[in-house]
């Protein structure tokens, strides 16, 4: 194999991750301008492979006695991704490819990628971030149940029935906010695998949606209003997942809002159409693809920020669609689009 022409050179040199091949003998062919940015003046063409890539792992040992790229298996095509680490300490992702044009042969072209690090250490990052979120969210009740419990052990003689009411009503909340995290955290993991079970049936949605909108307005001075323009909706969808949808949409519309709250149930172009209105700030046109990520959170109010990537989840895996526009009144208008017959038909 001839040495790479420059203008060829020029193509390599534009590439954003490191190449070096090298031929039988272990003589580098080929070093692009990252493989050099990262392997510093020792990786030029002609010199040996050995030399050129100057990658230690955790336990200081070097790149090419770990691989051995021209020995082992004469099968073996190759080494999959694996973190090594520079001279200067960062991290460095290694792809290795061995050719042979002789079946089960030495090879006569060992070829490496390097990438950044970067890349994995942000995910890792995110990771923690989504740890310490997790963590931040579970801790919160748990600590009010932890006090509350340890208060009606230390004290029972001493507390009236009405104060022992409250504290385990109390317990019984958290406790409620608890398995809902706890839900919620699952839900995302189904939702993300595709593995999230189904129950679909046909039902009336009218009723539900009732139901939802008594039990919300139970727990807020904020008035919420139903309107509905048919008798009867049907829907084809599963019960369970159908009610943790409105009663997501209506909670956030009462906790990120302000005024009152309208819920309008109709008949859509794919069977019910569902619209939640509050008359909050809204949400601006810039931010609405970002509110079905995970862990978005708009304002100051709190929650885990899992509840639209979730119903979002929900709304897709049943057929439907959902939208975010402007209210008449200022705030949000979520609209959700919900078939009524098994879409899968």
């Amino acid at each position: 194999m001839a040495l790479v022409e420059p203008d060829e050179a020029d193509l390599w040199d534009a590439l954003p991750d490191g190449v070096v091949i090298a031929d039988r003998d272990g003589v580098v062919l080929l070093v692009n301008a990252t493989a050099r940015e990262m392997l510093g003046e020792q990786a030029q063409v002609g010199s040996q492979l050995a030399q050129a890539v100057t990658l230690q792992d955790q336990d200081a040992a070097d790149w090419f006695s770990v691989v051995r790229p021209f020995e082992g298996l004469g099968t073996r095509s190759g080494v999959p991704e694996q973190s090594w680490l520079l001279t200067d300490g960062s991290e460095v992702l290694v792809t290795t490819r061995l050719l042979r044009t002789a079946p089960h042969g030495s090879p006569d072209r060992v070829a490496l990628v390097l990438r950044s690090g970067r890349g994995r250490a942000r995910l890792d990052r995110e990771r923690s971030d989504l740890v310490a979120t997790v963590a931040h969210e579970l801790r919160s009740p748990l600590t009010g149940v932890k006090g509350f419990v340890s208060t009606l052990l230390s004290k029972w003689d001493r507390l009236n029935d009405d104060q022992k009411k409250l504290m385990l009503t109390t317990v019984a909340t958290d406790a409620d906010r608890l398995s809902r995290l706890i839900t919620e955290l699952l839900d995302v993991a189904r939702i993300d695998t595709g593995r999230l079970q189904l129950y679909r049936r046909e039902f009336d949605a009218i009723g539900v949606i009732e139901r939802v909108v008594a039990s919300v307005q139970a727990g807020t001075s904020r008035a919420v209003l139903l309107e509905t323009d048919t008798g009867e909706c049907p829907v084809y969808a599963d019960p369970d997942k159908f009610v943790q949808v409105v009663t997501n949409l209506v909670d956030n519309a009462v906790r990120h809002g302000e005024g009152t709250v309208r819920v309008r149930v109709g008949q859509g172009t794919r069977g019910l159409q569902l619209t939640v209105d509050d008359e909050g700030d809204g949400i601006p046109e810039g931010l609405r693809n970002r509110v079905f990520t995970k862990f978005w959170k708009h304002g100051v109010s709190g929650g885990s920020g899992l509840g639209m990537y979730i119903v979002n989840g929900l709304v897709r895996v049943h057929g439907g669609e959902l939208r975010i526009g402007d209210a008449p009144g200022g705030g949000a208008r979520i609209t959700v689009d919900w078939p009524a017959a098994d879409p899968r038909e």
